[in-house]
């Protein structure tokens, strides 16, 4: 019953290599089938949030260490998790030199103020054990310095359905590279990552159309009301285009369907259930 996606982001944000293609499909692959093995002893929601700090942990991706430089030079970054049983969603906007956000988004998970943002969320990082840590690397900064677009790492994300058929939804990001201070991307709301006992949702691309769109919990909100996953991904996706969205979405819904859309086909996932692998290619 275990099932598990997980996303990247675009690939063609902008131009790339072969090899990077090649590295994130393998990046992608590894990670997968690593989150699935912990999926079979973890709850969905331990799972998303274990899965989303690997691809924290790797500078192919726009999350965690690798993140994009803003305007002023700083890299702030967001991440969240929603657990569909709980029903608890749980995130930080914006917070500076942490390694993993999505393991600060998780801790907040048992509090009552649960989405945190810019220097609360670093100090509540702090007082609860979390390192201070830089996850400029240096191409970021070449590319900062010379006013370039980056080079189309992403966003990533992971749902997964565990054993006992609960699900749960994490993503992170590093934002989108030179945008003003204080912008909020949609990692860290209810547009770009939610789940309920239906359906769990992440999302990846432009932000504010994923925000306009209200992307994931329209998803969701359709799966729990009858629609099946597709159709619910064909009449969101509709209503995307109807602004010129550039959004993509992976999901997996409570009878094990697992699912993926996105505006422009280019975003990387890899999906696995136990036997079967499908990878972006």
């Amino acid at each position: 019953m275990s099932k598990i996606i997980i996303h990247g982001g675009f690939f063609s944000e902008s131009d790339q290599s072969h090899e990077i293609k090649e590295a994130k499909q393998e990046s992608l692959k590894k990670n997968a089938k690593l989150a699935y093995e912990f999926l079979e002893n973890h709850t969905a929601a331990e799972t998303v949030v274990y899965a989303v700090s690997l691809l924290e942990n790797d500078e192919l991706y726009n999350a965690g260490t690798g993140s994009q430089i803003q305007s002023d030079g700083v890299i702030r970054m967001s991440a969240s998790i929603m657990d569909g049983d709980s029903q608890k969603f749980s995130g930080v906007i914006n917070i500076e030199n942490v390694k993993n956000p999505i393991l600060v988004a998780e801790k907040l998970m048992a509090t009552n103020d649960r989405v945190l943002g810019d220097i609360g969320a670093k100090k509540y990082a702090a007082e609860n054990g979390f390192k201070d840590y830089s996850t400029e690397i240096p191409q970021r900064r070449k590319e900062y310095l010379a006013k370039v677009e980056s080079l189309g790492k992403g966003t990533v994300g992971c749902v997964a359905l565990d054993k006992n058929g609960k699900i749960a939804a994490a993503t992170s990001t590093g934002g989108k590279g030179f945008e003003i201070p204080g912008r909020i991307s949609d990692s860290a709301t209810v547009a770009g990552n939610f789940a309920n006992e239906f359906c769990g949702v992440s999302c990846t691309g432009v932000g504010e159309d994923i925000v306009s769109n209200a992307t994931a919990t329209k998803i969701v909100t359709r799966v729990s009301d009858g629609f099946k996953i597709n159709e619910a991904f064909d009449k969101t996706f509709t209503e995307l285009k109807k602004i010129d969205g550039f959004a993509g979405a992976i999901a997996i819904d409570s009878k094990g369907n697992i699912f993926h859309q996105n505006s422009h086909p280019t975003m990387v996932f890899a999906s696995f259930d136990g036997e079967n692998f499908e990878v972006f290619n």
